[in-house]
């Protein structure tokens, strides 16, 4: 297991390495010849030069690195298509840590009674297998969160099974003291999940700094502090899940309004039931089951 960690550590590295040289060879390619270059050019560039000059590039898995590629050129095309911000460097201090890899040649395996998983240069790890998935693997991402935790997610092609047409439409009103109120009268309740945990997190964080910065004690709070922002995220998605399903299960059109959350958060008052409400998630989650 302890060499599975370093393993999987390296190829975050080594994913992290590549995701910033190709963003600067892109960049410098632009500035100083004014040409723009393909993602097939970044993976060529990749193989033909970071490899052969860093040989530890070789340790990891290949796909991996593929996909941090496709990943910096996903975003330097959302940078001129949608004018989002100019791609970032990553940073090895960066909150979330994750590497793609992709299915072929059976490389990628999940063995449900053993609860164990197969992914490429990892071999069989022990896993909690949440749910059983019928269809064809496509790829698996590796992540890391703050807590220390790993997780596998598996993409899945399956076929696409259409909810029963129903004669229903209904509008949503957001609000703070309910999540959402349809037009038809049906409250879906706020379970006010930060304000649950409040007093809990506040105790933590007091007994954080009465921990001396770099000891052993300090890094094992940190992580308490993790877990518990972690145990809410995880209750607040898998609210707005069941919520989302419902709404989407029982209605043909569903519309929603359109709030300014950022604007909105900026509101002393509300900023802290408006980030606990999630609203955004939940028409997030809407949008995509509806498609």
């Amino acid at each position: 297991m302890k060499e599975q960690k370093i393993r999987i550590v390296k190829t975050f590295g080594c994913c992290r390495f590549v995701y910033n040289q190709t963003l600067s060879h892109r960049k410098k390619a632009y500035e100083n010849e004014k040409r723009t270059i393909s993602k097939t050019d970044c993976n060529n560039f990749c193989n033909r030069e970071l490899k052969k000059e860093y040989k530890w590039l070789k340790e990891v898995d290949k796909f991996a690195l593929t996909n941090a590629i496709y990943n910096m050129d996903t975003a330097y095309q959302k940078f001129f298509k949608e004018h989002t911000g100019y791609p970032k460097y990553k940073s090895k201090h960066d909150s979330h840590k994750s590497y793609t890899t992709n299915f072929t040649n059976e490389n990628i395996v999940v063995d449900y009674e053993k609860g164990k998983i197969k992914v490429p240069k990892l071999k069989l790890v022990r896993a909690k297998v949440h749910r059983k998935f019928t269809g064809k693997i496509r790829s698996a991402t590796i992540s890391q969160v703050l807590s220390g935790k790993y997780y596998v997610s598996v993409l899945v092609e399956t076929e696409h099974e259409e909810l029963q047409h129903t004669d229903k439409n209904i509008g949503l009103d957001l609000g703070i003291k309910d999540l959402c109120i349809t037009s038809d009268g049906e409250k879906y309740e706020n379970p006010k999940i930060i304000k649950k945990y409040e007093k809990k997190r506040t105790k933590l964080q007091r007994k954080l700094a009465h921990k001396e910065k770099g000891s052993n004690n300090y890094y094992r709070q940190k992580r308490e502090i993790a877990l518990s922002h972690e145990k809410i995220a995880n209750t607040r998605k898998d609210y707005l899940h069941k919520v989302s399903y419902a709404i989407i299960s029982e209605n043909q059109m569903i519309v929603s309004e359109n709030l300014q959350i950022r604007d909105m958060v900026k509101n002393y008052y509300l900023a802290k039931s408006i980030s606990d409400i999630s609203w955004y998630e939940l028409t997030r989650q809407l949008e995509y089951k509806a498609k």
